[in-house]
């Protein structure tokens, strides 16, 4: 009895151990969770969020912000997403015994360091997301030791080496996304072990070698991406094996070979098939037709030959074909076929055929396409014939390319039902007739292109009706007539190119509206008349060619208030007379007055210096200039005659000197008087609106009294509030409250102040108004009224997880040209084009605002500096400013104490160029240990530029490609080329090594052009 007893007494001891166990305590496991968390924490060094805030002991760390744990083991951490919150600092290698780990997602942060090699460690893991980070260093092999990855996404990192081959271990994995690092090397064969690998992306890298055939391996692949690198050899013919395929992207390699017959039959569920810019040669494959999901055929800038399949017509999702710059061909209208049936593909989008060996006429049957085709583009081929009436069919178009071929006849009127067409281009070819007056529909037009065809009688007065217009060429045609007063378009920002035509009359003094244009050729005509004194409205003219037309008389004082213009081109005319002395000052680079009746004495100092830079032939009367000019010496005659006039002068004006004295001693001792007598009426401040002013009761009652929900942003020096007040259309405005606890706020006002009373631009901030007063409390309170900004600031656009307030949405490649250009014109007009040169001193994203019409204004010119002495070097002239301006845009001389200068604002719009065009923010944590963004960009530069531009530049909402991939690819390259070269240019370490502000905005408007043809 005793035994039995003793024996169920042991069993119930243990038992109940065993059961103790199992018990949740405070257990080890979970104080080593604990910690793990804790020491992330502490090496995370930004968190503007506060999103680990309440990582503390207040709460069980299960119910932390971005950490969930397992239900079998509720004490154990499964899950870690910390998403999109702006952290910085380094991922801690304590992550390593989060051993129950099962997805990390630190994705869209500002991390930097290295991936931790203890990763390896978490064996369970199936998911790792660490994208959008500045990451260095390289990919940890340990990741081989995590077998039960499913997921790994390191996408937009700064990795680099090798695809390390133990990837090839995670035989588990779906997706694998490696894109926009610096990866280098072969793809390892070994990934072909991947067999259950669904999206595969090695796009924007350096890879080089050829793609491995056990590629081929991966059945069940439906994306594989490896554009943007140095591949080469042929695509495998394994790959084709893969019936899967939904997306197959290779472009912008240097691929060679061949497409497989029968494509189709290997990819039946192909959506979009994207190989541009490589060697490919040989026919589109027939059997293409059989992938009946294509949406996309994007095969530019190969070496295709042969007939474009008719079997595409049956591919009833098909949107976009790209096929310009190859060698393929159509001659005879069984060959044009093609077209016949693609109008059976109802959502065609883009049909961009240029650049190739097409001949014959544009089959009618081109008008039975999608009414959804946006761009259509046969430039560049041997087609001939008139344009078929049936293009008005296609009303969805905005842009339509038919330059450089042989098309004749008349432009057809139906062009005029294409209402919401921006560009049109047929230039180069033997179109006769006259311009119809079709234009008047036209109103979104902004690029016209008909030069070198046969076009008679006179420019349409209708043209008036397209407000958006901001480049026209009607060069090299027949057109006879005045030049009509309305086509003196404000908005022609670019270019009027009426040259090698028959034109006659007067330069019409509405010329003047042409405010913003950088370049004007009216040569080889027969204008008359003089040029009129409007003509200085001009603003921002960089290059006026009237050269070869019958102008007679003197030139217009007033063209010495052009300080923009650099080419000047007056040859062949009947001008006469003494040119002006203020075209000694202007800045050209480049003066041609030659066989006009000029006379008396040429100037020696600006351009006048340059021999090569200036023609004077065929002026007999002219003297003086330069020795190497070798004029004859200015006559005694007239010598004497200056001399008797400068006698008479100094007479006349001693007199009236003398009477000025006396004036002014009365006017002195008058002023003196009212002085005092008004000293306590006049205003503290100094700033004369002509607008309303306004109270403070008025803009508490525009702002709900400053509510939060009116609050736009806060600045150093003041806070922003969006009102509704009566002052201008529309009412809604802007409204910056300045911070005058601080003692720099109020100086900011009296800057600001100053600074916009006099500068008005459309680049520029608008300012409606100012309020200087007191509110409720007593306290002194000022604020200025500015034009609202819809958009918002550039730095919301360039960095859009900083704005949470609007959806995701990328500005494309001319969206940036155009803020680009914008900023710089409004640079170049408080430099060079104001009373006295204003030196910004803070230009960056965020002083940069939008419109409803993405129109880009600078504003905040509270640091803003004047240069007094107008007509010495601008750096000479200079105040002294101690350190002003942000963070890396300051210009490294100001750090050393130099003083403010418009070099300085060219170092900073350098630096922002470079951000707009790369998507990298100069204060990003990666520009550490002497490294900076201009010296990553020149690292770069040329031979890598696609790698470091910001590829978001080619999407819009979604993700989906914008029409600017149907740019030319080798536009597009010279285009990023040339504003990255002027971008470094703008960021020498030496002031006088940058280049001009004037220079480089005729540079953008230049490279702009070019892309858009």
């Amino acid at each position: 009895m005793k035994a039995s007893s003793f024996i169920f007494l042991v069993l119930n001891l243990h038992i109940l151990c065993s059961l103790s166990l199992l018990v949740p305590t405070k257990s080890a496991s979970n104080e080593t969770d604990l910690s793990a968390l804790l020491s992330f924490k502490a090496l995370v060094s930004g968190d503007p969020l506060d999103i680990l805030s309440s990582w503390n002991g207040s709460v069980h760390h299960c119910q932390w912000p971005g950490v969930r744990c397992g239900r079998h083991h509720p004490d154990r951490v499964t899950s870690l997403v910390l998403n999109s919150g702006h952290l910085s600092g380094q991922i801690s290698p304590a992550l390593s015994n989060l051993t129950f780990l099962l997805e990390l997602s630190l994705s869209d942060n500002q991390f930097t360091g290295i991936m931790p090699e203890e990763l390896g460690k978490l064996t369970r893991l199936r998911s790792i997301d660490l994208s959008g980070n500045p990451l260095g260093g390289y990919i940890p092999s340990t990741l081989g030791n995590c077998t039960k990855l499913l997921h790994i996404n390191l996408r937009k990192n700064n990795l680099q080496g090798t695809i390390p081959s133990s990837l090839g271990l995670c035989k588990n994995l779906v997706s694998l996304v490696l894109t926009s690092n610096n990866l280098v090397g072969n793809i390892p064969p070994i990934l072909g072990n991947l067999t259950s690998l669904l999206l595969f992306r090695l796009d924007v890298n350096n890879l080089t070698g050829s793609i491995p055939s056990s590629l081929g391996q991966l059945r069940v692949l439906r994306t594989i991406c490896v554009n943007d690198n140095l591949l080469s050899g042929e695509i495998p013919r394994s790959l084709y094996n893969i019936s899967s395929m939904e997306i197959f992207q290779l472009a912008y390699n240097n691929l060679q070979g061949s497409l497989p017959s029968d494509i189709g039959a290997s990819f039946p569920n192909l959506a979009a098939l994207v190989l541009f810019a490589n060697q490919l040669h040989g026919q589109i494959p027939d059997s293409i037709s059989n992938c009946s999901y294509l949406y996309s055929i994007a095969a530019a800038s190969n070496k295709f030959t042969g007939l474009i399949p008719s079997s595409l017509g049956s591919l009833q999702n098909l949107a976009v074909i790209a096929v310009s710059d190859n060698l393929l061909e159509a001659k005879t209208t069984r060959d044009w076929g093609f077209i016949d049936q693609l109008g059976n593909c109802t959502e065609l989008q883009v049909l961009d055929l240029g650049y190739n060996q097409f001949q014959g006429t544009i089959p009618i049957s081109i008008g039975n396409l999608s009414t959804s085709l946006y761009f259509l583009s046969l430039g560049n081929n041997g087609i001939s014939g008139s344009i078929p009436a049936v293009i008005g069919n296609l009303v969805g178009l905005t842009r339509i390319q038919l330059d450089s071929m042989l098309l004749s006849g008349p432009i057809p009127q139906e062009i005029g039902k294409l209402w919401i067409l921006e560009l049109i281009d047929l230039s180069n070819n033997t179109i006769s007739g006259e311009i119809p007056p079709i234009f008047t529909n036209l109103t979104r037009m902004s690029r016209l292109f008909l030069q070198n065809n046969e076009l008679q009688g006179n420019i349409p007065e209708q043209m008036s009706h397209m407000q958006s217009l901001e480049s026209m060429n009607l060069s090299d045609n027949k057109l006879v007539g005045n030049i009509p007063n309305e086509i003196m378009f404000q908005s022609l920002s670019i270019a009027l190119d009426l040259s090698n035509n028959y034109l006659s009359g007067a330069l019409p003094l509405e010329i003047s509206k042409l405010k913003n244009i950088q370049t004007v050729i009216l040569s080889n005509n027969n204008l008359s008349g003089e040029i009129p004194s409007t003509i200085d409205g001009c603003e921002v003219l960089q290059a006026l060619y009237l050269d070869r037309n019958m102008f007679d008389g003197s030139l217009p004082s007033s063209f010495g208030n052009m300080r923009s213009l650099q080419v000047l081109d007056l040859s062949h005319n009947s001008f006469s007379g003494e040119l002006p002395d203020s075209i000694d000052y202007m800045k050209l680079q480049h003066l041609n007055i030659s066989y006009n009746n000029f006379e008396g004495e040429l100037p020696k100092g600006g351009v006048f210096q340059n021999i090569t830079a200036v023609d004077v032939r065929g002026n007999p009367d002219l003297c003086g200039g330069i020795p190497q000019m070798k004029l004859q010496r200015c006559v005694t005659r007239i010598q004497e005659h200056k001399r008797n006039y400068q006698r008479i002068i100094i007479i006349v004006f001693s007199t009236i000197g003398a009477f000025a004295c006396l004036c002014m001693a009365i006017c002195f001792f008058a002023c003196r008087y009212c002085r005092r007598t008004h000293k306590n009426a006049k205003s503290s401040y100094g700033m004369q609106f002509e607008h309303k002013r306004v109270s403070y009761n008025d803009i508490f009652k525009a702002t709900d009294g400053f509510s939060l929900d009116n609050l736009v942003g806060r600045g150093a020096f003041g806070t922003v509030y969006k009102a509704t007040m009566n002052l201008e259309t529309p009412a809604i405005v802007a409204v910056k409250v300045l911070d005058l606890q601080n003692q720099a706020g109020s100086k900011t006002f009296l800057t600001e102040c100053k600074a916009l009373r006099n500068i008005r631009h459309r680049n520029l901030v608008k300012v409606l108004s100012s309020c200087s007063s007191i509110d409720h409390n007593g306290t002194d309170f000022k604020a200025l009224i500015f034009e609202f900004m819809p958009n918002g600031s550039l730095e919301t656009w360039l960095h859009p997880t900083a704005c949470t307030a609007r959806p995701f949405e990328a500005l494309s490649l001319t969206q940036r040209m155009d803020i680009a250009i914008d900023v710089a014109t409004a640079l170049d007009y408080l430099h060079h084009h104001g009373t006295v040169p204003i030196v910004h001193c803070d230009l960056k994203p965020s002083n940069v605002l939008l419109d409803s019409e993405m129109i880009a204004h600078v504003g905040d010119f509270g640091l803003a500096k004047f240069l007094v002495q107008r007509d010495i070097m601008i750096s000479h002239s200079a105040i002294s400013t101690g350190i002003r301006g942000t963070i890396g845009y300051i210009p490294p001389e100001y750090g050393m104490g130099a003083q403010a200068s418009v070099q300085g604002d060219v170092y900073s719009y350098g630096i922002l160029l470079l951000e707009i065009f790369t998507g990298m923010s100069p204060t990003d944590e990666q520009f550490v240990d002497g490294m900076s963004l201009p010296k990553l960009v020149e690292s770069s530069f040329p031979e890598s530029i696609m790698e470091i531009v910001d590829h978001k530049l080619f999407l819009t909402n979604g993700g989906k490609q914008t029409g600017d991939y149907t740019h030319e690819l080798d536009g597009i390259h010279q285009c990023l080329l040339t504003v990255i070269h002027h971008g470094l240019m703008c960021c020498k370490e030496v002031p006088s090594d940058r280049i001009d502000i004037q220079d480089f905005v005729k540079e953008l408007n230049s490279a702009k052009e070019k892309l858009l043809g």
